[in-house]
């Protein structure tokens, strides 16, 4: 037997070799030994053994009990291998990862992740020596491209970001700061001409002040722009120069960068920490019991018999589960966590979809087809490229733009089956910038708001008596909004656009558009709205939802917990939840808040609050949630647990993106714990932040800051007095925006800690 499975694992190298095309053969780690064929797993000593496991992949090395641990080589079905240090299950220390096309990646892993000092190796000679995050470059590195160019400096979340050089291989050469891997700051640009820049850049081109020399010693000092009505300065023709006509400085723009082009990385086909590890145990265990159903779209999929999910592929007879999982090498069923006692468990319902869909013969289905043809001719209408630097006049509360939309069409809009109305649109040249800030394409938006589906209404109106609206990708939410909350968000509006601006980290609420519909008729009617995006957009299903301002008198929805659905919004005297940051993150968590309170506090704005989303990561197929443990010093997040994402490692959490289309910051798709807690109240007021009660739960984190445009007016000043009469003064919500301030504060650094 030992022959037939060492037979095979030349045969799996050598198609490897084959198929990869690599130059470079992989160092076998291992030395000549003894190796015993190991068939009961039963025992907790390591040992050495060689596995043809179920789904045809191929494991020898150091086992413990179900897991690799030691050193090991793995061999996927597909051609990838991993060969290096295992800790039960999980890649861990030093290896070596190989993929079928030939690339590879040798360094250290933790998690399953390519995470410390390593180097890889493109299929197309594309080299990468340095630091890794998560998978992803970060730190210091070195970039060495097919075409010959080279990058030695710093990078973040997979870009060159800080103080790096990048040189072409015509000898040319830029010095200086990067931005998500373009020139941005200050920098300089050499060229093998002699030619030179010196000064700001923005968007991978020169902007604002700088110094461009000529090889002949002549040159031009002045404000750099693109645009040439934005661009000043002054030529200074050399001496020794035989040309005295002034130069045209445009012309730097046209001709001496027309070539620099960064060549973009090779792009990891999948990570290591992707790659699914069959399921070993006992020979009943490899044959799990599956249970064909269908979705909601009438598509078959498959639970094994204990409930969970699975994506069975049939043709290589491969089992992934995605709920419950403890270790990739897990066999356990749920029985094992509901075995724990039952008091430990939070118990959720299936989500429901929020809201209900503006079909025709809605109350609000015209005002729906108003929006969204407006916002279509809004944002679809042609302007100059938005640049972030705007001029004071943008922002005039009189910089708005009335357009006609007649039933049968204009010069400007469409036809349409609704009745007449206009629409205004507030500041557009700001909240195009707004929207080129946070990263959002025009054509995306157009499609989540304007495209073939429909909105979806909220079932109530707020406390204000807005109402809400979800796109049907619930990646934005609209609010209509009173009069008076838009003349208090055009009054901050330029002190929002400098404050979103300066902290990219910042929790505050972030808009999008502020529109009017007038529609004709008896009544007139405006309808003003504005566009927000949705902070519970995610893959994740949140499970557990809270408003937190720091106030008790009303916030608690005095719902028992049979009654709580995912969508219920709880408030602060019904948090039973500390939550544990990781110090990198915390820290970063505490540094904002104070930010963006100093910045609500100074606009004199009050009733905020703190909008929470929780996604409970071990969720049991009848709904349970168990602790994942009952010490903080030994909870550690379950390296198996897959939830299509890794996890964090190392003190570098905050600086990294799980892949391009998932990227986690401060408050959103953050792993954290939660840990649980009982309130004990010994007088009249209760407590707002219970006692720990040593119960952890592994979760996924979202928080930001909502309801930023009340201001403390004459109304809130009312009732403040009225209120105060009645009821302790600091327990309501209506107080002076210092107080406010201080009150959330010291409130919000109760309720999140640092994970010690």
């Amino acid at each position: 037997m030992s022959r037939e499975i060492n037979g095979i694992v030349k045969g799996w190298e050598a198609t490897v070799r084959k198929s990869s095309g690599a130059k470079k053969r992989a160092n076998n780690i291992f030395t000549p030994m003894f190796v015993a064929h190991v068939d009961d797993d039963k025992s907790t000593e390591v040992c050495q053994v060689e596995k043809i496991l179920p789904n045809g992949d191929f494991y020898i090395g150091q086992w413990l009990e179900r897991y690799p641990h030691g050193q090991g080589k793995y061999l996927w079905t597909d051609g990838c291998m991993y060969v290096g240090e295992w800790s039960k299950g999980t890649n861990m220390g030093n290896g070596r990862f190989s993929w079928p096309s030939g690339a590879t990646y040798e360094g250290e892993f933790k998690s399953g992740n390519m995470d410390g000092r390593g180097t890889y190796i493109g299929s197309n000679g594309d080299t990468y020596k340095g630091s890794w995050v998560m998978n992803l470059k970060h730190g210091q590195g070195i970039e060495s491209y097919p075409n010959g160019d080279f990058y030695d400096g710093e990078w973040r979340k997979g870009l060159q970001n800080g103080h790096g050089r990048y040189q072409w291989k015509n000898g040319n050469q830029y010095i200086g700061q990067w931005r998500s891997g373009v020139f941005c700051g200050n920098g300089t640009m050499m060229w093998s001409t002699g030619n030179r820049y010196d000064g700001c850049w923005a968007e991978g081109l020169p902007k604002g002040n700088g110094t461009f020399r000529w090889g002949d010693g002549s040159f031009y000092v002045g404000v750099w722009s693109q645009d040439p009505k934005e661009q000043s300065g002054t030529y200074y023709s050399s001496r020794s120069s035989d040309d005295h006509m002034d130069r045209d400085p445009h012309d730097v723009f046209k001709v001496e960068l027309n070539d620099f082009q960064i060549c973009p990385c090779e792009k990891v086909a999948i990570y290591p920490s992707q790659k699914t590890l069959s399921v070993c145990g006992k020979e009943d265990d490899n044959k799990p019991v599956h249970k064909k159903r269908t979705d909601e779209s009438g598509r078959p999929w498959w639970t094994s018999e204990d409930g969970r999910v699975s994506n069975y592929n049939s043709k290589n007879r491969s089992y992934a589960f995605d709920v419950g999982r403890k270790s990739r090498f897990s066999s356990l069923g749920d029985h094992s966590i509901l075995s724990r006692n039952s008091l430990d468990c939070l118990r959720i319902k299936n989500p429901k979809r929020q809201g209900e869909t503006i079909s025709k013969g809605h109350k609000n289905y015209e005002l729906m087809l108003n929006l969204q043809l407006g916002i279509r001719h809004s944002v679809g209408r042609p302007a100059p490229s938005a640049s972030l630097d705007l001029k004071s006049s943008a922002f005039d509360p009189k910089e708005k733009v009335w357009t006609r939309f007649p039933p049968e069409g204009s010069k400007h809009t469409p036809p349409h089956p609704s009745c007449e109305f206009r629409w205004k649109d507030y500041c557009p040249v700001v909240f195009r910038a707004l929207r080129k800030l946070f990263k959002v394409d025009p054509a995306d938006y157009m499609i989540s708001i304007c495209g073939n589906d429909a909105l979806r209404e909220l079932s109530s109106p707020g406390k204000s008596g807005s109402f809400f609206y979800l796109t049907n990708d619930e990646c934005y939410m609209i609010k209509t909004m009173k009069k008076a909350e838009v003349k208090v968000f055009l009054r901050m509006l330029p002190t929002y656009y400098k404050h979103v601006w300066a902290f990219e980290n910042t929790l505050v609420t972030k808009f999008f558009g502020l529109y009017c519909v007038r529609q004709t008729g008896a009544t007139q009617k405006k309808v003003r709205f504005v566009i927000m995006g949705n902070l519970f957009c995610s893959k994740y299903v949140i499970h557990r939802r809270f408003d937190l301002k720091g106030s008790t008198f009303g916030r608690t929805t005095n719902k028992p917990e049979s009654e709580i659905e995912p969508t219920t919004t709880l408030k602060d005297l019904d948090l039973n939840f500390i939550f544990r940051l990781q110090k990198s993150w915390f820290q970063e968590f505490c540094r904002q808040v104070e930010r963006d309170c100093d910045f609500l506090e100074q606009e004199r704005i009050m009733d905020y609050s703190m909008l929470v989303g929780l996604h409970f990561k071990e969720t049991t197929s009848v709904g349970t949630i168990a602790p994942s443990c009952h010490s903080s010093t030994s909870c550690t997040t379950p390296t198996g647990v897959d939830d299509g994402l890794p996890h964090l490692s190392g003190v570098d959490a905050n600086h990294f993106i799980i892949d391009p289309s998932r990227r986690i910051q401060l408050g959103v798709n953050m792993p954290a714990k939660a840990e649980m807690t009982t309130r004990k109240s010994t007088s009249d007021t209760p407590r707002l932040v219970g006692e720990p009660t040593g119960k952890f739960y592994e979760i996924i984190i979202f928080f930001g800051i909502i309801d930023i445009l009340q201001d403390y007016d004459i109304s809130k000043k009312l009732e403040h007095a009225y209120k105060s009469f009645q009821y302790d003064s600091t327990s309501i919500s209506a107080v002076d925006p210092r107080l406010y301030s201080k009150r959330f504060r010291d409130f919000i650094f109760g309720v999140f800690v640092e994970d010690t």
